[in-house]
C-alpha cells in the first residue's frame, strides 16, 4: 500500500472512530451576523434544545461577524471537520455573496450541508399613509415615474436590496427605475420606511409585523405564503407576483467540507427529534421563523436553488463585484 493511500485509509479510520463517540466536548455554533439577527436567534435557539439529544454537550454558540457573513463563514469552511465548529448559515452567506463577490474566499459548495432549519417569510410594504394600496399600485407609480421613488436596504448584498430588485425585474423594470437607499442594519430598513425617508421596502416579516400590527406600515404582499400574523396580505402570488415566492429568509446548519458520515447522521437524528420538539417549535414562533428541516441532500438542492436564483439576478442586474 502506497503512503498516501496508507494515510487516507487511517484518517478514515480515525474520523469513524470520533464520530461514533461524537460529541464528547462542547460544539461551537459560529454566527456570522450580530446579535439579535435572524441567524443569531435561530441558532441560539437550535443550541439551547439540541444539546439535550447530544449527551448534554454544551453547545456554544460565537458570533464572528464582518464582511457580510463571509468572515465567520470563512472560518468554518477553514475549521477542522471534526463536527465542533459548524456554521449557522445564512442566505447571504451562501447564496447572495457566493453570486454576488468574484473574490469571495469560500464557495457555496465548499461545505457539508446537515440540515435546513427555518425559512424567514418576507413582506414588501409601504408606510400606512403612503397613496399606495397595493403592489400594482406601487409599481404603476415607479414604472411612471423611473428615479423618483426609492426603498432601503441594509446593503447591496443583502436580502432586502436583491428582494426589491427582484420584484422589479419581475415587473418588467430595470434596477434604475427606483433607488436603493443603504443602511446599516435589517431593523434600519423597517425603520427608514416609519419614518419617511424611503417610499418601500421588502425585509424579514418579523421586523414588520409589529409595526403594520399598530396601524403604523402597510404591507402589500407576504412570501411565499399567506401567514396567521398578517390576516388579509395577500401572499406574493396572489399580489401577481408568483416568482416573488422564491424571495425568503432562511437558515441552515452547515460544517466543513467533508465531515465524518457518522457526524452528520448524528445531526439528523437530532434535528428529527427538534422537529417535534416543543421547546424548539416555540422558540421558533417566538422569532417569528416557518419550521424547515430537511434532509442533507434536500437542503445542499435548496441551497443551490437559491444561489442559481442570484447568480441570475446578479449578472441581469451587472452589479458582479
Amino acid at each position: 500500500m502506497n503512503t498516501s493511500l496508507l494515510s487516507a485509509v487511517l484518517w478514515l479510520a480515525a474520523a469513524s472512530a470520533m464520530a461514533q463517540g461524537y460529541p464528547t466536548r462542547p460544539i461551537q455554533f459560529v454566527i456570522p451576523f450580530g446579535a439579535g439577527g435572524d441567524s443569531d436567534l435561530s441558532g441560539r435557539n437550535v443550541a439551547q434544545t439540541a444539546s439535550k439529544y447530544l449527551n448534554n454537550v454544551p453547545i456554544v454558540s460565537v458570533n464572528r461577524v464582518g464582511a457580510s457573513g463571509a468572515i465567520g463563514a470563512t472560518f468554518v469552511r477553514n475549521a477542522a471537520p471534526d463536527g465542533y465548529t459548524l456554521l449557522v448559515a445564512r442566505i447571504a452567506t451562501h447564496a447572495i455573496l457566493p453570486a454576488l463577490e468574484s473574490k469571495l474566499p469560500y464557495k457555496w459548495n465548499e461545505f457539508t450541508m446537515i440540515s435546513m432549519i427555518e425559512l424567514n417569510p418576507y413582506v414588501c410594504f409601504v408606510r400606512s399613509d403612503s397613496p399606495h394600496k397595493a403592489a400594482a399600485d406601487l409599481i404603476a407609480e415607479i414604472r411612471r415615474n423611473p428615479g423618483k421613488l426609492n426603498f432601503s436596504t441594509a446593503g447591496v448584498a443583502t436580502s432586502q436590496n436583491m428582494a426589491a430588485q427582484y420584484w422589479m425585474t419581475l415587473a418588467g423594470l430595470t434596477k434604475d427605475h427606483a433607488v436603493g437607499i443603504h443602511y446599516k442594519s435589517g431593523g434600519d430598513v423597517t425603520t427608514a420606511v416609519l419614518g419617511g425617508e424611503v417610499n418601500f421596502a421588502c425585509n424579514n416579516a418579523p421586523t414588520v409585523i409589529p409595526m403594520a400590527k399598530a396601524g403604523r406600515l402597510r404591507t402589500l404582499f407576504v412570501s411565499p405564503v399567506r401567514i396567521a400574523d398578517l390576516p388579509g396580505v395577500p401572499s406574493a402570488r396572489e399580489a401577481g407576483y408568483p416568482g416573488m415566492e422564491k424571495i425568503v429568509g432562511w437558515t441552515a446548519l452547515m460544517g466543513p467540507g467533508k465531515l465524518p458520515s457518522a457526524i452528520i447522521n448524528r445531526w439528523s437524528e437530532v434535528f428529527a427529534r427538534l422537529a417535534k420538539d416543543p421547546d424548539w417549535q416555540a422558540g421558533n414562533a417566538r422569532i417569528g421563523g416557518v419550521a424547515a428541516i430537511r434532509s442533507p441532500a434536500e437542503t445542499e438542492q435548496y441551497v443551490r436553488e437559491q444561489y442559481e436564483l442570484y447568480d441570475k439576478l446578479v449578472t441581469a442586474l451587472g452589479i458582479r463585484q
